[in-house]
């Protein structure tokens, strides 16, 4: 570390240090993460959490919308200039305009500042009258959040985790039978380095479409600015014996750390170590869907995921020296309006147990943590259809594919979670006995009375659980 680096931490220290006693003694700033894998909705997401905190007639469960201590809220510019803002009209224009369409996902990070006015409770808040409460939601990729977990890894090691799952993975025999002309000790050649980080991305491509959750590094499928660069123009190799300097072996373990040290580290410093509350957002029914190694990829994805997170609760002078650590953090099942109500407790359940190993973790430290199943905005209506003499429990919507609408049963989840997890932990390739389906549902046209904001399944008791303490 040269003395730049010292000045440079020392000055960001300082910085975050006047931010922190200022955000804790006048003006509070909550700093909610919302972040989510591929096909969670996070854009939605968000755009409906502030539609419906600026409008607050659909939000019965968050008890300072319902009791009327929210006297108003306005978007603000954000306080970090460098990150681009989150393009909240026009994603609302396109869930709510005369032809509603689904908005585009996240592609980079991105941040948006929406000030509260709130009336404290008790004797203290008569006097005191109201006060601003910030809420800076910061909106990244989830595949980047999951390159936390390289930071803890050697080149070597990283190898050997995907070496080991290749042939698991939609496209890993493919990239596995490229690596058996390919010698680590031999002289590093770009061509060749190319080639390989090629061949690897396009494997990552293939498993993300199968509904594959860990797809690192995350750049590769979300490069940004940062295409074509050496610092990924690397790929996993079988090592050699013996591994020389200038040797395509130690090329690609010097690019590895390059990409920790260029990419990864600032992101976590910049961005993701300033999170006092977090939302991981999760498409378990499009997993289920796509079979038991999907689920249990998404289970391991989501364990790599917390496993990122410094969970603990913020003590006044721990915030003020030590830096935010995560307090609450929220597992939300996205898509509950694809299934019946009657099925969302099995949701739930799936989602929890999903999750637990992630989630003892993070309560084992200190943060409290929850799951639901949510939809930010609800593309369905419910109702019930004679099918062969059976009452099925149906969704009616406009499909996304053709216009046309339709009545739709997924099938019934089970009840007990370990049907869905044991299969997926076991290495089974389909369902035995059982089809989930899925299907794709636009957004429907929106009707709004004033004061209302776009209809939702619990994204209220979301928001209690996320902020509704500092408010």
């Amino acid at each position: 570390m040269g003395i730049s680096d010292i000045a440079d931490g020392v000055t960001r220290g300082v910085e975050g240090f006047g931010d922190r006693v200022s955000e804790a003694l006048f003006e509070p700033v909550i700093r909610l993460g919302v972040t989510g894998l591929s096909r969670a909705g996070k854009t939605v997401f968000i755009t409906s959490l502030v539609a419906n905190l600026m409008d607050r007639g659909r939000m019965p469960q968050l008890v300072a919308a319902s009791n009327g201590a929210i006297r108003g809220a306005y978007l603000q510019p954000q306080p970090d200039d460098t990150v681009p803002r989150f393009d909240f009209e026009t994603h609302l224009a396109a869930l709510s305009g005369p032809a509603p369409h689904w908005p585009e996902s996240t592609r980079a990070v991105s941040q948006l500042r929406l000030s509260l006015r709130v009336q404290p409770g008790g004797l203290l808040g008569a006097v005191s009258g109201p006060r601003t409460v910030h809420l800076d939601i910061v909106d990244y990729p989830g595949e980047w959040l999951l390159d936390l977990g390289l930071l803890e890894k050697s080149y070597a090691s990283w190898c050997d985790a995907v070496l080991s799952r290749l042939d698991r993975r939609p496209g890993g025999p493919d990239y596995r039978t490229l690596l058996e002309n390919i010698d680590g000790a031999a002289p590093f050649d770009e061509g060749t380095a190319r080639s390989l980080a090629a061949a690897y991305t396009a494997h990552l491509h293939k498993a993300r479409d199968a509904g594959m959750g860990d797809v690192t590094p995350g750049r590769f499928v979300l490069p940004g600015e940062m295409e074509g660069s050496p610092a990924l123009t690397f790929a996993p190799i079988r090592r050699p014996d013996l591994s020389r300097r200038g040797s395509l072996w130690r090329e690609m373990e010097r690019r590895f750390e390059s990409y920790k040290r260029r990419i990864v580290k600032p992101f976590f410093r910049d961005h993701f170590a300033r999170i006092d509350r977090q939302v991981v957002l999760v498409d378990a029914l499009g997993a289920i869907h796509d079979g038991p190694r999907a689920v249990e990829d998404l289970r391991h994805a989501m364990a790599e995921i917390l496993g990122a997170f410094r969970p603990g609760r913020n003590a006044f002078l721990t915030q003020l020296l030590l830096g935010k650590r995560v307090e609450k953090i929220l597992f939300a099942a996205t898509k509950a309006d694809h299934l019946h109500h009657s099925q969302h407790g099995r949701l739930t359940a799936i989602m929890e147990a999903l999750l637990r190993d992630a989630k003892d973790r993070a309560d084992f430290a200190g943060a409290r943590t929850a799951a639901m199943s949510i939809a930010a905005l609800r593309a369905t209506i419910e109702e019930t259809v004679e099918h062969e003499g059976r009452k099925l429990d149906c969704v009616r919507g406009t499909l996304l594919d053709g216009g046309r609408r339709a009545a739709f049963y997924p099938g019934e989840l089970p009840e007990d979670p370990s049907h869905i997890l044991t299969p997926a932990r076991q290495g089974a390739t389909a369902w035995l006995g059982a089809d989930y389906g899925l299907m794709r549902f636009a957004p429907a046209r929106l009707t709004l009375k004033p004061g209302e904001g776009p209809p939702h399944i619990r994204l209220d008791r979301a928001a209690e659980f996320l902020i509704g303490d500092r408010l």
